[in-house]
């Protein structure tokens, strides 16, 4: 018994000196690792580089003097013929890339070699309806899952070692036009996810889970008339019925929360932008038709709406509202205010106080503005009636559409989904836009359950000759323009800045480039052999910096482009993510 007693002494010994040279298992995503993304560039575990998604990164070895060195260190295909767009922005985390794809596919690939390690693909059914392409823009990690949602509308926890479901739940019914393609938020413990289908007479709304097991916290559909849930229980309705919509038209009134959402833990505030009113006929719906195309800030453990600012109030031309609101801290005669900024579809970039939702200012960001002669000092539109597309039901002809207008911008936006940075050392937002208009018609329409609700035809042009996209910095505090990038084609793609002075983004003729930070001058580029239109990252690795991207041509542009369309003839479509790194030896120089 004593030999057998020293010898299980020897052995729990060795193993614990065993132990103490073996490195630390891998811990799990925490709400701390979440809250400090933008502080830990050794891995990237938000959408944004942090909650209030500046995507700005505190990585500095790369720089606009060394930058000439990046070079690719591996590149992972796909596969297969499911391409298309490609607008994820990826994860990382313990070595491990985590990078939706089109047609709602996972991958987790080693972050060092590029190797798959596992794939989850969506069986999607056969009649989905998804309007803008067959895209997925990312996912959300939290203790050991990694979550995303599908085309069919569903959101899915998936284990982060071995890509299996670990719950599958149903987000709304796709037949009806529901979709997903955001990528969800983690607040308290709880995924917060929106609704796609802005297109079908959807009801967007905002909606809460428990991260463990996927059961509904709270729902909160963002038009007036209809009730939250908080619990399984009803809670309280959203706004007061027939208040700024006519008969039964809010109850299929749109404003889709299409895009996601950002948060602050400052504020302990969740920001969710809506989509455009249904349908597009604004004559179907006499009012401000709340709360379509507006900015929400919702309290994260009721999913209460704490305030609201509507953008575009009886919008016309779809210009949803829902483009990222980035919170920052924002230096105006002599205050600090905590604000938060938004490049809205119709064109203005507007800062708000982020704690109240007060206006603060709105400057134009794109030319040629013609839907408003301006904004008021309370943040409303000062409309231009005379480019609102006309009644249809004054029409005479036989065709019975309305009176056509050319609106700027087109319905596509000053600024669509791709997401804008800021850095806090420049002070500077970086935007990509686009520099269109359209002809826009109203037309006779009713609503269809999963039968497109739009009331309205449409072509986009470009407003001038030599380009359509433009990525610009702009100063917050004034409004003004610092500098521009003008490309030829649309720009469709995220925004990445560092704190080594650069801005980094992709176009569809198929180049990731980096542009300096403070002058707009463009540093480096790389061609990635497809269009792209996905957000950059950065991390740390092994003493190097990093830098990926998603590379697959598509979206909205090929689909809704009209004459615009014309300038991306040619791109060939692709499914890849890039890697990139600046070796050691070149950034000790």
């Amino acid at each position: 018994m004593r030999m057998r007693t020293r010898f299980l002494a020897a052995v729990g010994v060795a193993a614990l000196v065993a132990g103490s040279a073996l490195p630390a298992l891998a811990q799990g995503v925490t709400e701390q690792d979440i809250i400090n993304d933008a502080k830990t560039p050794g891995d990237v575990v938000t959408y944004g580089l942090g909650p209030q998604a500046q995507r700005f990164s505190p990585l500095k070895t790369l720089n606009r003097d060394n930058i000439k060195s990046l070079v690719p260190a591996w590149s992972f295909s796909f596969g297969g013929e499911k391409q298309r767009g490609q607008e994820s922005q990826a994860l990382v985390k313990d070595g491990i890339i985590y990078v939706t794809g089109s047609y709602s596919r996972m991958y987790a690939i080693d972050s060092h070699t590029g190797e798959k390690k596992w794939e989850y693909d969506a069986r999607l059914p056969e009649g989905i309806l998804p309007c803008c392409d067959v895209v997925n823009r990312g996912a959300a990690l939290y203790k050991d899952n990694v979550y995303f949602g599908t085309l069919d509308a569903k959101l899915v926890a998936l284990n982060v070692k071995t890509g299996k479901v670990v719950w599958r739940k149903d987000i709304d019914d796709f037949k009806a036009g529901y979709s997903y393609t955001a990528a969800p938020i983690i607040v308290k413990g709880k995924i917060i996810t929106g609704v796609s289908g802005g297109e079908f007479g959807v009801i967007g709304r905002i909606e809460a889970r428990d991260a463990d097991t996927g059961e509904i916290v709270w729902k909160r559909p963002v038009i007036e008339g209809h009730m939250g849930e908080l619990n399984g229980k009803p809670s309280t309705m959203t706004g007061k019925t027939n208040e700024t919509w006519p008969g039964d038209m809010w109850k299929f009134g749109g404003g889709a929360t299409w895009l996601g959402g950002t948060y602050d833990p400052e504020t302990n505030l969740i920001y969710f932008g809506t989509g455009n009113p249904g349908p597009w006929n604004s004559w179907l719906r006499p009012g401000d038709n709340k709360w379509t195309s507006s900015r929400l800030a919702l309290n994260p453990d009721n999913g209460e709406i704490v305030w609201g600012f509507q953008t575009t109030p009886h919008d016309g031309w779809d210009f949803d509202g829902v483009n990222e609101f980035v919170p920052f801290e924002l230096n105006k005669g002599g205050k600090t205010i905590k604000a938060g900024a938004t490049a809205d579809r119709n064109g203005f970039f507007y800062v708000l106080d982020r704690t109240n939702g007060k206006f603060i200012s709105a400057t134009p960001f794109v030319n040629k503005i013609n839907w408003a002669k301006g904004i008021d000092e309370n943040g409303r539109p000062i409309y231009n009636e005379e480019n609102r597309p006309g009644d249809p039901s004054q029409a005479t002809g036989d065709d019975k559409k309305g009176k056509s207008v050319f609106a700027v911008p087109s319905f596509l936006g000053g600024k669509n989904w791709m997401p804008i940075g800021y850095s806090p050392d420049t002070k500077l937002f970086y935007v990509p836009s686009n520099e269109w208009g359209m002809d826009i018609w109203n037309e006779p329409v009713n609503y269809k359950k999963g039968a497109a609700y739009l009331g309205a035809g449409f072509t986009i042009k470009p407003v001038f000759e030599d380009h359509i996209g433009s990525l610009k910095a702009i100063d917050p505090a004034s409004g003004k323009i610092v500098w521009e990038y003008k490309n030829k084609a649309p720009l469709w793609a995220g925004v990445l800045t560092t704190a080594g002075n650069l801005v980094f983004t992709g176009t569809p003729e198929g180049f990731l480039k980096a542009f300096d930070a403070k002058t707009g001058e463009e540093v480096w580029k790389f061609q990635v052999g497809t269009g792209v239109v996905s957000s950059p990252i950065t991390w740390e690795q092994d003493g190097e910096q990093w830098v990926g991207v998603a590379a697959g041509w598509g979206g909205a542009v090929p689909l809704w482009g009209g004459e615009v369309a014309k300038s991306t003839a040619g791109i060939n479509q692709g499914g890849s993510f890039w890697a990139f790194k600046l070796p050691k030896t070149v950034a000790s120089r």
